[in-house]
């Protein structure tokens, strides 16, 4: 998943930004409510966290706009605001979680998957195709109840493919969910990993239509 960090402050912001890319995410940073609007034109991301306090425009005017513009994906307010009020008037206006500051980076990561969860429909953190069981929290995959281990992006890719089961996905959607700003991406990098990904779990289940991108087929 690629996830928009919107944070004013400088150490906060960095800190939370490697962190999370630590455990496995793309993460872009802005420090500015106008910067993120212009952000979410840009770029497909599948989670916000949002502060409040931002300068010039508040956070809850950054989330009444992307909810009334009809963004669906998880939005999760940070902030250091702690009253009742603010919590109801940022769960009415569309917010999935409420985050006080300080938080606990686990915390925060278990939150970000569990209103991902919930906007994608699944109801547990473990998924299935076939024999292949991925536990999205632990961020295994086993195969035939073998742990199978997967760099970070293949992990991605192959999250990102059983949860689209069925659909083609082109390079620039994965690359789109695996590279924030600023990284280095090779012509070559996805058909690399889903060459490693072939390697690991099978020739067989990663699908490439030629001239379009990958699938893998949904189950029956």
């Amino acid at each position: 998943m690629r996830i928009l960090l919107v944070e004013d402050d400088p150490q906060l912001g960095r800190a939370t930004q490697i962190g999370l890319d630590q455990s496995g995410y793309a993460v872009d940073w802005v420090q500015s409510a106008e910067n993120a609007l212009t952000a979410v034109k840009l770029h497909q991301y599948g989670c916000l966290l949002l502060d409040l306090g931002l300068p010039k425009m508040d956070g809850m005017a950054v989330l009444r706009q992307l909810r009334g513009a009809g963004f669906a994906e998880a939005i999760l307010i940070v902030t250091a605001r702690d009253q009742i009020a603010d919590r109801v008037a940022g769960l009415d206006a569309g917010a999935d979680d409420f985050i006080i500051k300080p938080f606990d980076l686990d915390e925060l990561a278990a939150r970000i998957r569990s209103a991902s969860r919930r906007a994608s429909g699944r109801v547990s953190e473990s998924i299935f195709h076939g024999d292949i069981e991925i536990d999205v929290a632990a961020r295994q995959v086993r195969q035939r109840q073998e742990l199978v281990t997967l760099t970070s992006k293949e992990f991605r890719i192959l999250l990102m493919l059983i949860e689209h089961a069925g659909k083609v996905l082109s390079r620039e959607q994965l690359e789109e969910t695996l590279y924030g700003w600023g990284e280095e991406i090779e012509s070559n990098a996805i058909q690399v990993h889903v060459h490693h990904l072939r390697k690991k779990l099978g020739k067989a289940l990663v699908r490439t239509v030629h001239s379009v991108g990958y699938t893998i087929d949904k189950q029956i």
